[in-house]
């Protein structure tokens, strides 16, 4: 069956004020959900990228830390055998007690790179959880906006259904607060409302 846009037009005009009003109430809340559907999109993309780089410094910071670990038991090590060597010159002279006291040299050469390289593992592992952390605030900006959205989304659609049109700005509210935190996410704002996060949490 064909639609004829002219006939359409003309139904309207001659349709009852109600009516008008009822398919104007429609056609705001089409658009709306169209636009919160894209701003949704949006935020998802950037969401899902914040998480993966979450992915990424945890599973950094483990590794930084496996090798910290590693790095310390190097250190103890070395350390320990460093006395064991200087108990054992104790009883030497000449030519053995030089041959030990280079070894104790270069057992703290060890020593003292291992403390090195394990306190930039430290660093580099501390930075790790500061890059976690900085992702999780935005994380979290992300889900809020996402909630906020899909309770407009549920409002609107009840007011699809029953033309109520104080449902369509209520819907308003909830819309313009999940527009405001994506935008902090996407745009990099501090705002975290933190007794509402930790009651999601």
């Amino acid at each position: 069956m064909d639609i004829d846009p002219l006939e359409t037009v003309a139904n309207l005009e001659e349709a009852k004020p109600g009516d008008r009003a009822a398919f104007r109430l429609n056609m705001l809340v089409a658009i709306t959900v169209a636009i919160l559907a894209t701003f949704m999109g949006i935020c998802k993309v950037k969401d899902d990228n914040i998480v993966q780089s979450m992915q990424q410094a945890q599973a950094n910071k483990l590794d930084h830390w496996a090798f910290y670990q590693a790095r310390n038991i190097r250190e103890e090590v070395a350390k320990a055998t460093i006395v064991q060597l200087k108990l054992a010159a104790m009883s030497r002279t000449g030519a053995e007690a030089t041959a030990y006291q280079a070894a104790i040299a270069d057992y703290e050469k060890i020593a003292a790179e291992q403390s090195r390289k394990k306190e930039e593992l430290k660093g580099q592992a501390e930075q790790d959880q500061k890059d976690y952390d900085a992702a999780n605030f935005k994380d979290d900006q992300f889900d809020l906006s996402d909630a906020l959205i899909a309770i407009a989304i549920s409002l609107l659609a009840v007011t699809a259904l029953t033309h109520q049109k104080w449902l369509y700005w209520g819907a308003l509210i909830p819309t313009g607060f999940g527009i405001f935190m994506g935008l902090s996410g996407l745009l990099g704002w501090a705002v975290h409302p933190d007794s509402l996060i930790r009651l999601l949490s």
